[in-house]
């Protein structure tokens, strides 16, 4: 049996609104993709100027820089649930407000490319974290916002995320 990391997890572990981000998944290794996905979203990033992260597509809308201290954030959240589901932990996790989340962290105010940076360090971070894990571990499940969700498509789910947002920068922002 191939591990866990190398299977696209099925359609019983994670919530119907995640299917959107786990379709944005290629086939294969999820280590794999996240790593070439960092570097894939550093080289955009690092690629735009300091006026270009401060860029709104339309009124009320996010700026670039908010977009990828959403991703941060958000990523953040996904490995924290995913470390303590794979820990066996399986006290249900609340949710979390994404536009709280970013008016409140005036992502404006800080260099564009710290934010890259940061994104850099923080993927880096759960790429090790979801490669140590043990197969065991990648199955586990525990409930998020109400539903229940596994390790292996919280890795997925971050992996869509990310594809998501830099899809969104791609088409309405750059």
């Amino acid at each position: 049996m191939s591990s866990p990391s190398l299977q696209r997890p099925d359609a019983s572990e994670y919530a119907p609104h995640f299917e959107k981000y786990v379709s944005l998944v290629p086939a294969g290794d999820i280590l794999a993709t996240l790593a070439t996905q960092l570097e894939e979203t550093l080289a955009l990033v690092r690629g735009l100027s300091e006026s270009q992260g401060d860029h709104r597509y339309a009124p009320g809308k996010w700026s670039v820089k908010e977009v990828l201290g959403h991703v941060i954030d958000t990523e953040r959240t996904f490995a924290y649930r995913a470390l303590r589901f794979g820990r066996n932990d399986l006290v249900p996790l609340p949710g979390f407000d994404q536009n709280e989340y970013v008016s409140h962290a005036s992502f404006d105010r800080w260099p564009l490319q710290e934010l890259a940076a940061e994104f850099g360090h923080v993927r880096h971070s759960h790429i090790l974290f979801f490669r140590h894990l043990e197969d065991a571990a990648w199955q586990r499940r525990g409930v998020a916002s109400g539903h229940e969700v596994s390790v292996r498509a919280l890795a997925y789910i971050t992996a869509g995320h990310a594809a998501h947002h830099v899809r969104i920068l791609r088409e309405r922002y750059l």
